[in-house]
């Protein structure tokens, strides 16, 4: 939920769609080599490995350069193996000052390195982790790629001519940061580290959180980085399309609208005028013979504030019982003018790329640097893309 304005994000890596220089001759050089100084896509040297610690050691701490696969710090699972994506040497190192480990890839075709690792997050979202990538610690230098464990050694390591290799399309870039070409097309090369827990680098696009208390450096007191509107129900229903199931299955018929199941409840209670709703439809499918599948609501939104306050009362209504929302309950997404009720973490993660915001009136709630932090129409809450349940990783 990193991103101020990042993941709310405005699903806009997509303008990220740029990394690591790419020269018209295919070779890569870092952002701010010179084409001649970028080394030729070919076999890696013998020392690649020690030059690439050379490097990085100019900026932080690199010692005990291992090369044996069964050196105990080697990541496994999301580090490429010798022979996958063009890599020809693997090694690691250990960073004493930023308290973590750096494992290195020596590529022998940079740009087959970054297709390769393209690939991987496009398989990892195609699977269902549709938020994969978009904290990637994949630093992208000249001939080689730094994977550090710790943030604090991956921003020291941007103060060189490394950059992020983001291929997440739901990625983006805060003001005030590089985005930069990269040599495959869908990714996007910038100095900016978005870490899940906040410690990556600071982004200031964010609006002041209004439950924080006092001012954040750098962040405005008021305003909004943007929200989703629409004109009716029929834009709403196309604008949602990928992300909630309303293409075959949805409604505008009160009866069906009506509908909710012990799995699929709406936010929304009652007389839907008495909420600030001027129009209200279903998408997913009823219970029927079977059990009701994918059921979410929309709605046009007349009067925000009038929708924000009930919201509230009933979510301070359902805290009441154990301190905690229900599960089946849908969370409210608004936008300008617009909102969608869904209990679907996954579909409300696509939301968010869509600059819908969640409500959110749970006190002393406060989000990670990274994710959207807005204020509500109604005092106690906030607008957010992070949920501590369900955090984007």
């Amino acid at each position: 939920m990193r991103i101020k304005r990042i993941l709310a994000t405005t699903a806009a890596l997509t303008c990220l769609a740029a990394l690591p220089a790419c020269k018209g001759d295919g070779q890569a050089a870092p952002p701010g080599a010179s084409a001649s100084s970028a080394a030729p896509a070919g076999a890696a040297d013998e020392g690649a490995l020690a030059e690439a610690q050379r490097y990085m050691r100019q900026f932080t701490g690199c010692e005990d350069l291992g090369t044996k696969p069964d050196d105990p710090r080697m990541p496994r699972g999301d580090f490429p193996k010798i022979g996958q994506w063009s890599v020809i040497e693997v090694g690691v190192c250990r960073d004493g000052g930023g308290q973590g480990d750096i494992a290195i890839a020596v590529p022998k075709d940079m740009k087959a390195f970054q297709a390769g690792y393209k690939q991987y997050v496009m398989d990892r979202i195609s699977g269902g982790d549709g938020a994969y990538g978009l904290f990637s610690n994949v630093l992208v230098g000249k001939g080689f790629a730094a994977f550090p464990t710790s943030s604090k050694t991956a921003m020291a390591l941007l103060r060189s001519d490394m950059r992020v290799l983001v291929c997440n399309p739901g990625g983006r870039v805060p003001e005030g940061y590089k985005r930069e070409k990269p040599l495959v097309e869908g990714c996007g090369l910038t100095d900016f580290f978005a870490a899940e827990d906040g410690s990556g680098s600071p982004n200031f696009e964010t609006p002041q959180d209004p439950a924080g208390g006092g001012e954040k450096l750098g962040q405005p007191k008021t305003g909004s980085l943007g929200l989703a509107r629409a004109g009716s129900i029929a834009e709403l229903r196309k604008l949602v399309g990928n992300s909630l199931d309303c293409e075959k299955h949805f409604s505008t018929d009160p009866e069906a609208v009506a509908i909710e199941s012990i799995d699929y409840q709406p936010a929304v209670k009652g007389n839907a005028l008495d909420w600030g709703i001027t129009g209200r439809a279903l998408c997913g499918q009823p219970a029927g013979a079977q059990r009701a599948v994918n059921l979410s609501w929309l709605d046009t939104v007349g009067d925000m504030k009038k929708l924000q306050t009930r919201a509230k009362a009933a979510q301070q209504a359902d805290l009441k019982d154990d301190g905690k929302l229900k599960a089946t309950v849908s969370m409210l997404l608004v936008g300008e003018n617009i909102a969608v009720e869904t209990n679907s973490p996954s579909a409300r993660f696509g939301l968010y790329q869509l600059q819908f915001l969640y409500l959110n009136c749970v006190p002393g709630f406060s989000a990670p640097s990274g994710y959207r932090l807005e204020k509500a129409q109604v005092e106690g809450c906030v607008l957010t893309n992070y949920e501590p349940e369900h955090p984007v990783r």
